[in-house]
């Protein structure tokens, strides 16, 4: 991509590696330079909190923010009913209406880290809005017609999963079609020029961009962000122990900070720029140190990060426990704890469910093999043991478990 912007979101973007596609660089890098302007991206309401696979977007709409434009986080209180089919290989389960509230409002608060809301500042809208008193038969023609159903096979968000022969239901057919509106409606309701999101929308943004010109006659535009994956080839904010989730019930501010701590050499300096507002001056040169100098990069990773979503003081104490623990030995004060009572222990409870419930593994199974590896510690002696049993009266100090060096936990009676 040769193109040199004028604007300053896509020069931060372009420069930050942010960008994958647009639909017209220079039409939009014009529309940028003019004045504000309003975008979007949407967020189906699927779980009770963002994860980090999210997070690459959400900071794009911070550095929109920034950049002196309006940011509309556009919540998916009506598409999430119908569920995006989007490069999935089964249908999505459909959630009832109070369960889809309850995620969005769980939501916001995470959203509301990273963007400024209120009046001539980021919006936070629920296409239910629209969506929800939609006429069926008034849709289908006004709406429907513009819409060529073998376009529709062609996108291969599609075409993957029918090449695969797996089912796609007609409810999950009209997803592209409720995406292409809620563009419409937002370039109608509020004058949203943008529409962005990673690159498996990008055939769903082609089509809100083709239906409002249609309906409006309106010039807008579309832009993706590329889909990461690690270096190793796993995807963003993926761990072998499930989601990163944003929200801190989830996910302990330690534990999101340990995620971007243990980040690979080779993707440090990449997530410095994407994932913090360090200089990309600066992001280059802590991504180019070597041996043990990468660490410290990865730590100041780690703090960046998390402060963003957490707070400084998250950031630092979770710094704290992890030089406690790693560096000396020590427990920490802000590791992970599973906190049990006289009853869960009766008269012992088992090393493998302990490791289980702790979260350092994700089955029975998956702690045995732990153990049988070499990869578990007890008080950071080698657990050898799976068929060990611990009472109360072993209990009476917490104990620390260990998963292979990185990841830690508590156990301790309440």
């Amino acid at each position: 991509m040769t193109y040199h912007p004028k604007s300053d979101f896509m020069a931060t973007i372009m420069e930050r590696g942010f960008l994958q596609d647009c639909t017209d660089y220079q039409g939009l890098d014009e529309a940028l330079s003019k004045g504000s302007v309003t975008a979007y991206i949407g967020y189906d309401a699927t779980a009770k909190s963002l994860h980090v696979g999210h997070l690459l977007n959400v900071m794009l709409l911070r550095w929109f923010q920034k950049c002196g434009h309006q940011p509309i986080t556009l919540m998916g209180g009506g598409t999430t009913k119908v569920g995006d089919p989007s490069f999935r290989a089964d249908e999505r389960p459909l959630l009832t209406p109070d369960q889809i509230d309850d995620n969005i409002a769980a939501m916001k608060g995470v959203l509301s880290s990273y963007l400024e809301y209120g009046e001539g500042k980021a919006l936070m809208l629920n296409n239910a809005e629209w969506l929800d008193g939609l006429n069926y038969l008034e849709f289908l023609r006004d709406i429907g017609r513009h819409f060529s159903v073998n376009r529709m096979l062609s996108f291969e968000s599609v075409k993957s999963r029918l090449d695969r022969e797996q089912s796609l239901s007609f409810l999950e057919f009209n997803y592209m079609i409720l995406q292409a509106y809620d563009f419409l409606e937002l370039n109608r309701r509020y004058g949203c020029l943008l529409q962005m999101g990673g690159s498996d929308q990008w055939g769903n943004i082609v089509n809100g961009i083709d239906l409002t010109r249609r309906v409006l006659d309106a010039e807008i535009y579309g832009l993706t962000t590329p889909l990461l994956t690690t270096s190793d080839g796993r995807k963003m904010g993926k761990s072998q122990g499930g989601a990163i989730w944003l929200n801190g019930d989830m996910l302990s501010p330690y534990e999101f900070w340990q995620f971007w701590r243990n980040t690979t050499d080779a993707d440090t300096g990449r997530f410095l720029k994407l994932y913090t507002e360090l200089p990309v001056e600066e992001c280059d040169r802590l991504g180019a140190l070597a041996g043990s100098e990468i660490n410290e990069a990865k730590i100041i990773l780690a703090n960046e990060v998390t402060t963003l979503l957490h707070g400084a003081d998250a950031a630092a104490a979770a710094e704290a426990t992890a030089r406690e623990v790693f560096e000396k030995g020590g427990v920490g004060d802000d590791l992970p704890t599973l906190t049990l009572s006289a009853a869960d222990v009766g008269d012992g409870i088992s090393i493998v469910q302990l490791i289980v419930r702790s979260g350092l593994a994700g089955s029975g199974k998956e702690a045995k093999r732990l153990i049988a590896d070499n990869g578990a510690r007890i008080d950071d002696e080698p657990l050898t043991d799976a068929g060990l049993m611990i009472d109360a009266a072993a209990l009476s100090a917490p104990i620390k478990l260990s998963a292979g060096k990185k990841r830690h936990a508590l156990v301790q009676l309440g």
